[in-house]
């Protein structure tokens, strides 16, 4: 199906048509009036590539700061992919050089009243939750300045590459505040959490190279001429998981968001559940008889 309005030359949502990096902004595709639309890109992969979508921050006058609008445009896209059976990753970059997102949009959190602050930051959390909480898995392609919120955005993801140089940190201390989009939650599950308090304490600022010996990212590249390193060592990521069964990798990420956050007994009542959800599936029958037959198994997500 295609829609046209003033603000977009097409948008093309169809799951079995070819799509390579055709920008979708969300759900309201008719929208009378959307403000500045190539602030965020909602793109797809095709070939071999089929089944990666990709979420690129543009912002550039800003550095990708998360102000109103563009936290509403990023939640419209993630609703957008937590409905769509045929992504089974997604990859979130920044499209502008040297940064990967500034966190909040500070010169607009000056205009606003305390309680829109709290409303604000509320709508922030949100989004890093259902970042979080979207079924496939979800890896942060970090080729610039992750501060602030922005470092929380990338702990939202599943996995995170960095190129080796980048500017990483949870600065908030420094402006008399704190994390407020999950920080504090997040860093102390991947790092100590004596390590997560320094961190945040002191304000640090660290390379991507420093992350990658913390834990805190999965892999740590030199950057290339294009800008983009982390983005393809994502892209390789991505295209590891992809052969995989769809349903197995949504119930294995399940099972570990869950079990993560409980004692051990209930962590294996909780595995115990997501298998079961599986062995009546298409995709199961599917890969003992590939494998039986010595072939490559072809999933359908169901």
């Amino acid at each position: 199906m295609l829609f046209l309005n003033k603000s977009m030359s097409f948008v093309l949502r169809s799951p079995r048509i070819n799509r390579n990096f055709i920008s979708v902004l969300g759900r309201n595709f008719c929208s009378e009036k959307i403000e500045k639309p190539d602030e965020l890109k909602l793109s797809y992969l095709t070939g071999d590539r089929q089944g990666i979508a990709v979420i690129e921050l543009n912002r550039e006058n800003g550095k990708n700061s998360l102000n109103k609008s563009l936290v509403s445009k990023f939640n419209n896209s993630v609703d957008v992919l937590g409905h769509d059976k045929n992504v089974r990753v997604v990859i979130i970059r920044s499209l502008v050089k040297g940064i990967f997102c500034a966190g909040a949009d500070l010169k607009e959190r000056q205009t606003l009243s305390p309680l829109e602050v709290r409303r604000f930051v509320n709508s922030l959390r949100q989004l890093i939750v259902n970042i979080e909480n979207l079924p496939m898995p979800v890896i942060a392609a970090i080729d610039g300045a992750a501060l602030g919120g922005g470092l929380e955005l990338a702990l939202s993801c599943d996995l995170r590459t960095a190129a080796s140089q980048v500017k990483l940190g949870l600065v908030e201390t420094r402006l008399a505040i704190m994390p407020g989009a999950g920080g504090t939650q997040r860093l102390p599950r991947i790092v100590s959490p004596a390590l997560a308090k320094e961190l945040i304490f002191t304000a640090r600022i660290f390379s991507g190279e420093e992350a990658s010996k913390m834990g805190i990212v999965n892999y740590s590249v030199s950057q290339n001429d294009s800008n983009d390193a982390a983005y393809q060592r994502a892209i390789k990521l991505a295209e590891e998981i992809l052969p995989n069964g769809p349903v197995g990798v949504k119930m294995a990420k399940r099972a570990i968001n869950k079990g993560s956050q409980v004692d051990l007994g209930t962590g294996y009542s909780i595995e115990e559940d997501c298998y079961s959800q599986l062995i009546g599936t298409k995709d199961r029958l599917e890969g003992l008889a590939a494998f039986n037959e010595k072939r490559k198994p072809n999933y359908i997500g169901e």
